[in-house]
């Protein structure tokens, strides 16, 4: 059974406390194995990742079938339910339009001394996506990270993919072909990271890896991050409801465990000003579990990580989910707006009754790749932006540099560096 915690009680304080900051990733270390995987891809490139293929993914890895030829996709396309193709095409229109709105402007102007001033956006020449492999793969994963890529200009897209026992998911290449990918590669954990971060064979280097993975996988970008830019540092999923005691329980229980179901690491809060409600959404939640196909996963994820808290009025919950940081956050209230403007930290923040974090994860539009673990105090979920650079621009004629080099000259004095006060005195005195 989740934790419950009412804010009333005289320990609430220490209680929550302990909540926010438990430890939901554990596991043993993994950094010293992917260094091994990671100097090794860089020793001995594909010969590495050929050698790791059949360790792991008992998958024997050739040149010839490294990568995912388009007959191969094609073929794939073919053998997928029409309307899965149909809600991928739903999904991927939707995810486009919505990135389409993010991409910044260029801007240049003078100022008041004349100085030529503004930013370009320029996009990275290449991308690596890494999207989880086998028959339980997520085709949404790949149009949500390929396709702010692609709107970004992003002129290659590359995604690693496990083949296990040689398996492809059929969704997911058809995702891939919506979503503008460039290549497909069939291997699959820190082995992959790294032939994406310092190439291996034909697979070239790129600038940026973005996607979800295991721990390998996310411990892999951490150590390749600063070779290449990364997305973020992923970990378990997290979904915080807000709810007074309006909502149908059963709705607000399938919302929780929409993501205790992902994982036996995720999390599943609800707040709520109504004991009763609470109750009735909790037997609601356990009625559910034993329905699940997937209740081993969500049970441990409700029973060891999740939390049901109760506060004497809703105004009080803002301050508790900024605590809390979520990746998603409901609003389930008869007006969300008004806790909306006071809530700073969220992934991402669903409105109202009818708005079920699910339609995020598939076909609202935007990303469903979000920050984790508290990351949202300080982080934003994957966008267009990852895949960006802006690059300042100066210009000066003889009137600006006369009018502001002085003051530079004179800093760089200050500081101690000759040629910087020179690079300007000489211009001065033309």
């Amino acid at each position: 059974m989740a934790k419950r915690m009412n804010s009333a009680d005289a320990g609430f304080k220490q209680a929550f406390d302990a909540f926010v900051m438990q430890d939901r990733e554990g596991g043993a270390d993994v950094a010293a194995v992917v260094r091994d995987i990671i100097a090794a891809v860089r020793a001995d490139g594909l010969a590495a990742v050929k050698t790791y293929t059949q360790k792991f993914d008992g998958f024997e890895l050739t040149d010839d079938n490294l990568a995912v030829s388009a007959d191969e996709i094609d073929r794939a396309e073919a053998a997928c339910d029409a309307d899965d193709l149909a809600a991928l095409d739903f999904a991927a229109a939707r995810i486009r339009a919505y990135h389409e709105k993010q991409m910044p402007h260029d801007e240049r102007y003078t100022d008041d001394m004349g100085v030529t001033l503004g930013w370009r956006w320029t996009c990275v020449d290449a991308a690596g996506l890494y999207a989880p492999g086998g028959r339980a793969a997520y085709p949404s994963s790949v149009l949500m990270n390929a396709i702010p890529a692609k709107v970004a200009g992003v002129g290659r897209l590359a995604m690693a993919t496990p083949a296990p026992k040689g398996e492809m998911n059929p969704l997911v290449l058809a995702a891939a072909k919506r979503a503008g990918i460039d290549e497909i590669y069939r291997i699959g954990g820190a082995q992959a990271i790294a032939a994406l971060a310092f190439g291996a064979g034909a697979i070239a280097p790129v600038d940026v890896i973005v996607g979800p993975g295991n721990a390998y996988v996310a411990e892999a970008k951490r150590q390749v991050f600063g070779y290449v830019g990364i997305d973020s540092i992923a970990g378990p999923s997290e979904i915080l409801v807000v709810a007074d005691a309006k909502n149908d329980p059963t709705w607000i229980a399938a919302d929780l465990l929409s993501q205790a179901e992902h994982d036996p690491s995720s999390q599943s809060v609800l707040i709520t000003d109504d004991g009763g409600f609470a109750d009735k959404v909790s037997a609601a939640v356990d009625e559910q579990l034993a329905a699940s196909p997937r209740k081993a996963i969500a049970e441990a994820a409700w029973n060891n990580n999740s939390a049901i808290i109760v506060v004497s009025s809703l105004v009080y919950a803002p301050a508790l989910v900024d605590r809390i940081a979520p990746e998603h956050l409901e609003l389930a209230v008869d007006d969300p707006e008004t806790l909306l403007a006071k809530v700073r930290h969220a992934g991402a923040i669903f409105l109202g009754r009818l708005t079920p974090e699910a339609v995020g994860d598939y076909v609202a539009g935007p990303d469903h790749v979000l920050p984790t673990a508290r990351a949202a105090r300080y982080a934003s979920g994957l966008s267009v932006m990852d895949f960006l650079k802006r690059t300042s621009i100066i210009g000066c004629d003889a009137a600006a540099l006369a009018k502001i080099g002085p003051a530079a000259a004179r800093l760089a004095d200050a500081e101690g560096l000759a040629s910087h006060a020179k690079s300007v005195r000489v211009r001065l005195k033309d």
